[in-house]
């Protein structure tokens, strides 16, 4: 049976690419080839951002409310079409359809309406004088086209993360999502060709090559990117020939710190779910786990038991709290950290594949590590958790700001000043008290030192698609 070739989506219509090269799209539940990707070149490009760049032109005309009505519309749309959306995404992520259903479509289309009140919300600053015979006002204005560059662990919450604000704000976008899950996009692109003007959204498909052609592009006045800390660095270089802003929201490598006053079966609970959630592969994750010395072994055995109730493998999705890894290539990368852990660390329970087929990788506890450990400084991506002890309020806060990422983390404690001083003292983005991974639309996202800069989500992430103009007039 010949397996669908999937088009680029530009200028409102469907087109091949006009390449021959292609990349497989594999359904990690059963580790089968579903679909050929294209690997689009620079005749793709061009023409994707040429068609961004006319229809700017008028789309940067229309008014906020135009454009939160058209957002609105496509919500509904979308929440309308969820059952395509979860489909599309089952076959390249193997999520469980449950979680897509609730934590990307249905979300998606509540952030997609954030961003279509926050159009209405941006404007400059009053008129004023502020040198005799002359009078200035600042105006906030769209960037114009910009490029975005998707990841594959939640492809269509990232794509709502970056269209929408990119939209809002009056931009046209040319986005490509991951080669290994793009059609959950191209389903977004046939709803949205329903309701967006030709050009306003454009999709080419393909891989890194591609995105490397989208980010050096002389015409994208700005380039967002989720991503890892390698991919963003490439990204920032390849922009930087042309002087294009970067949005960049990178790795990270969360901790959760608890302390002998808190909860502690709470904590277990809450910390495990937040670790394991999606495989672990979330920036967010709550995988590296600071405990006080006091409470340790009560905090760890809790964890594990809480871990080992977490199951995934080729089961019932009822049954299930995960699905599989991305790829053969992740869960090899997961697999080996695991496997050469150092000899002074402990394996608690997990650390092997679950199944004969599929990526499906037990849920993982590791303990005894040191802080300059692999498993510790590197960003896993999957279901692994380490803990670690300290015996002091300043030694956890040496610990949990001793890496190199900065995107969250949590502190577990029911000491009102030590979470005064905490918020205020770790260094990441994003700071969670008694709790570990929510997030709404209403509040920003994103990091610190290699997590990246710039803002998802929020009034912030809308302003990140815009520019400052500032116009003086004489009297």
């Amino acid at each position: 049976m010949s397996l669908p070739l999937l088009q680029n989506f530009i200028d409102g219509k469907f087109i091949p690419a006009a390449t021959d090269a292609t990349f497989d799209v594999v359904d990690p539940r059963t580790e089968q080839v579903v679909a050929q990707c294209p690997v689009s070149g620079s005749a793709d490009v061009d023409a994707a951002y040429d068609a961004a760049l006319k229809a700017f032109e008028s789309w940067r005309l229309t008014t906020p409310a135009e454009r939160q009505m058209l957002l609105l519309r496509l919500a509904d749309a979308l929440e309308a079409n969820a059952d395509r959306l979860v489909e599309a995404q089952r076959r390249n992520t193997g999520q469980l359809a449950e979680m897509i259903r609730a934590e990307e479509v249905v979300t998606g289309a509540s952030q997609l309406r954030f961003f279509a009140g926050a159009a209405r919300l941006q404007s400059g600053v009053a008129s004023g004088e502020y040198a005799e015979g002359l009078n200035s006002q600042i105006r906030r204005e769209p960037i114009g086209v910009v490029g975005q560059i998707v990841p594959w662990n939640y492809p269509f919450m990232m794509l709502i993360w970056k269209v929408g604000p990119a939209l809002a704000a009056g931009n046209t976008v040319v986005l490509k999502p991951s080669a290994n899950t793009p059609e959950s996009a191209i389903v977004f692109a046939e709803i949205a060709s329903e309701i967006l003007p030709p050009g306003v959204f454009n999709l080419v498909l393909g891989t890194g090559e591609t995105g490397r052609l989208m980010s050096s592009h002389p015409v994208p006045g700005l380039v967002a990117l989720t991503g890892s800390v390698r991919a963003g660095s490439d990204l920032a270089e390849q922009a930087a020939g042309n002087v294009t802003r970067v949005h960049l929201e990178l790795g990270g490598k969360a901790p959760a710190v608890v302390f002998a006053d808190a909860d502690i079966e709470a904590a277990a609970e809450g910390i495990a779910a937040a670790g394991i959630f999606n495989s672990g592969q979330d920036c967010t994750a709550a995988t590296r786990v600071l405990v006080e010395a006091s409470v340790a072994k009560e905090f760890t055995d809790a964890l594990v038991r809480h871990v080992e109730s977490l199951r995934t493998g080729p089961i019932p999705e009822e049954e299930a709290f995960y699905g599989p890894l991305n790829n053969a290539r992740h869960f090899d990368s997961v697999q080996k950290i695991v496997e050469e852990r150092p000899a002074h660390s402990h394996l608690l329970t997990g650390g092997h594949r679950v199944g004969e087929s599929g990526y499906y990788y037990a849920p993982t506890v590791i303990s005894g590590l040191k802080q300059d450990d692999a498993l510790v400084q590197q960003e896993i991506f999957g279901p692994v958790l380490t803990v670690q002890e300290f015996s002091s309020d300043d030694d956890a806060l040496a610990l949990a700001n001793g890496v190199d990422y900065a995107l969250s983390s949590s502190i577990w404690t029911t000491d009102h000043q030590r979470v005064l001083r905490f918020s205020r003292d770790l260094d990441f983005g994003c700071v969670w008290v008694n709790c570990h991974i929510p997030l709404v639309a209403e509040m920003p996202h994103g990091g610190f030192k290699r997590s990246g800069y710039g803002k998802d989500l929020s009034v912030y992430g809308v302003e990140d698609y815009t520019r400052i103009k500032h116009v003086m007039s004489a009297l």
